[in-house]
């Protein structure tokens, strides 16, 4: 399974922007597609996740001013963040699952495939 995420990019803080992820290959059932983000120096978080019945979850961090959508035709998902602050600067990542779960998220790590990862700079 490959992952392709596009959309990061330099914007004012309190703007916009919107994240996809495509996913490609032996796809099969997927279950939660996420996303998660890692800052300069800091360890790689979760930001939320949407699983196969809909159902999204989302970090304290980003409650309120992101919202996960997934186009399951497409195996693509989607993160639209509003309000955005400095504090939000990172290299977003989307994920899947490498097998399949109900659960939102996997307990490591090493359970997701992962994309490349796209940059997201807020400027204040």
């Amino acid at each position: 399974v490959q992952l392709q995420a596009s959309g990061g990019g330099l914007v004012q803080a309190g703007g916009p922007l919107r994240l996809s992820c495509a996913a490609f290959g032996s796809v099969g059932r997927i279950g939660a597609m996420s996303w998660h983000r890692q800052a300069p120096g800091e360890q790689r978080e979760f930001v939320g996740s949407i699983t196969s019945e809909g159902i999204t979850n989302y970090a304290e961090s980003v409650k309120g001013r992101c919202t996960i959508s997934r186009d399951y035709a497409k195996n693509t998902v989607y993160l639209q963040m509003n309000s955005l602050e400095p504090d939000d600067t990172a290299v977003y990542y989307c994920a899947v699952p490498k097998f399949w779960t109900s659960a939102y998220r996997c307990f490591t790590d090493r359970d997701y495939y992962w994309g490349q990862g796209t940059e997201v700079t807020v400027s204040s």
